[in-house]
């Protein structure tokens, strides 16, 4: 899987962590049990109610053994988004799925 991340330096990816958190930032680095540093990152938070927030985080490092989806992100179709509008279930541990 390292050689993979390594198309994604510098570029904007999302992670899901294994308790359901979405983190978007610039990858900047990882090592080989895929702890990463994302740079200029913020943390998506879903509601059902409203409309997702995003918490800054700044320079962040997620331990490998806490991700669970790596993903690149399209600046393009991410910026064209109404966060605002949008509206889903949180993905976390207490949903039931059980892995």
């Amino acid at each position: 899987m390292t050689s993979a991340l390594e198309n994604y330096i510098n570029r904007t990816v999302a992670v899901i962590t294994s308790d359901g958190r979405m983190i978007v930032g610039t990858l900047k680095g990882f090592d080989q049990t895929i702890n990463l540093i994302l740079d200029e990152s913020h943390e998506r938070v879903f509601s059902s109610s409203q409309g997702v927030e995003q918490v800054v985080l700044g320079l962040y490092i997620v331990r490998g053994d806490n991700v669970a989806v790596i993903g690149e992100i399209d600046e393009e179709t991410d910026s064209a988004l109404d966060l605002g509008n949008i509206r889903a279930e949180p993905l976390n541990s207490d949903s039931g799925c059980e892995g």
